[in-house]
C-alpha cells in the first residue's frame, strides 16, 4: 500500500499592519493624494505660466489716463495665498482625522479591541497607526514646502510678499512639516482619552489650536532679538520687512521702558527722561534660526504627546 505524503498545512500570513491601516483609511489616503496634487499643481502653475503672465502684465506700460495690469497679477497672488492658506490649515484637518477617525472611532466601535485580541499588540497597533500617516504627511508636506519656496524665491511681481508674513513664514520651511505631525500626535492622544469619535475630534482640534498658538507666541523669543535705537527726532527705527517684537522708550541711563508718551505732547519725553526709542526685531538673516528652533519645539511637544499616548494605552490594556 502506497502511503500518501501529506504536505503540512500552510498557515495564512497575517496582513502587514501598515497595509491594514491604509486599507481601512483608504478615503483619507485618497483625500491626501488629492490635496497634495491640487496644491502642487496650483503652485507649479503660479511658478510657470501664471507667474509669466503676471510679470508681463506688471511690466505693461501705463497710458496717460489708465494703469491697469488686468487680472493676471490678482490671480497670481490668489493662487499663492490659496496654497499658503491650505498648507497652514492642514494641521486642523489632521487633528480632526486623527482624533475622530484614526483612534476615536476604532475605540468606539470596538475594532481596536478586536485587533488586540488577534496577532497585533496594543503598542504595535498604535505605533502603526501613527507611523503610516506620519510618513505620508512628512512626504507630502515636504513636497509642498519645496514648491512653495520655489515659487516664493522666483516671485515675478516685485510687490506683495514678505518672508515674515503670517502664513508665508510657516509655509516656507520645516515648521509646515512639523505642525501636521504635532496635530497627529495630539489628535491620537485626544482620541485615546475620549474613547469616542466626536469627543476625540473636538478635543484634537482644541489641543492642536492651543499648542499651535502657544508655540507661535513663544517661537520668536527662542532666538535673540536684534535691537535698533532711534533718537527723539527719528523715533522708532526698526527696518521694514522684519518680524517685530517689543518696542518702547530709552532713558538717559540706557534703560528700556514702556513708552509713557504715546499720544502725549512734546514735553512728555523730557518729563520722563526719555532720549530715544528702541525696537526689537528679527531680520531675514534669522529665518533659518527661527525655523529650526520652532521646529525643534514642535517636534518635542509631539514626542511628549506620543509618549503620553503610549503610556495611557499601556495602562488601559495592562
Amino acid at each position: 500500500m502506497t502511503a500518501l505524503a501529506t504536505a503540512p498545512t500552510a498557515r495564512p500570513r497575517p496582513a502587514r499592519a501598515w497595509r491594514a491601516v491604509m486599507r481601512l483609511h483608504r478615503p483619507a489616503l485618497i483625500f491626501w493624494g488629492f490635496f497634495v496634487s491640487v496644491v502642487s499643481a496650483v503652485l507649479l502653475w503660479a511658478y510657470g505660466p501664471g507667474g509669466n503672465a503676471a510679470a508681463a502684465a506688471w511690466q505693461r506700460p501705463c497710458t496717460v489716463d489708465l494703469c491697469d495690469v488686468g487680472y493676471a497679477v490678482d490671480i497670481y497672488h490668489l493662487a499663492y495665498r490659496f496654497c499658503e492658506a491650505l498648507i497652514t490649515f492642514l494641521p486642523v484637518l489632521v487633528a480632526v482625522w486623527a482624533g475622530g477617525l484614526l483612534i476615536g472611532r476604532e475605540l468606539e466601535n470596538g475594532t481596536a479591541e478586536l485587533a488586540w485580541s488577534q496577532s497585533v499588540s496594543p503598542a504595535r497597533w498604535l505605533a502603526t497607526k501613527l507611523a503610516v500617516p506620519a510618513a505620508l504627511l512628512t512626504a507630502g508636506t515636504t513636497l509642498l514646502v519645496l514648491l512653495h519656496r520655489l515659487l516664493f524665491d522666483a516671485h515675478q511681481v516685485p510687490k506683495g510678499w514678505n518672508w515674515s508674513d503670517n502664513g508665508t513664514f510657516e509655509a516656507n520651511g520645516p515648521i509646515a512639516v512639523a505642525f501636521p505631525l504635532l496635530a497627529l500626535a495630539l489628535g491620537a492622544l485626544s482620541g485615546l482619552i475620549a474613547g469616542r469619535a466626536l469627543p476625540g475630534l473636538i478635543a484634537g482640534i482644541l489641543a492642536t489650536a492651543t499648542a499651535s498658538t502657544l508655540i507661535g507666541l513663544a517661537g520668536p523669543h527662542l532666538v535673540p532679538w536684534k535691537t535698533s535705537v532711534g533718537d527723539l527726532k527719528e523715533g522708532y527705527a526698526a527696518p521694514s520687512g522684519v518680524i517685530y517684537g517689543r518696542e518702547g522708550a530709552v532713558t538717559s541711563t540706557g534703560a528700556h521702558i514702556p513708552d509713557p508718551c504715546t499720544g502725549a505732547g512734546k514735553a512728555c519725553p523730557a518729563a520722563h527722561d526719555i532720549v530715544g526709542y528702541y525696537s526689537e526685531y528679527h531680520p531675514s538673516s534669522q529665518f533659518w534660526a527661527l525655523q529650526l528652533t520652532q521646529t525643534a519645539l514642535i517636534l518635542t511637544v509631539a514626542a511628549l504627546a506620543t509618549a503620553a499616548a503610549f503610556t495611557l494605552l499601556r495602562r488601559r490594556t495592562s
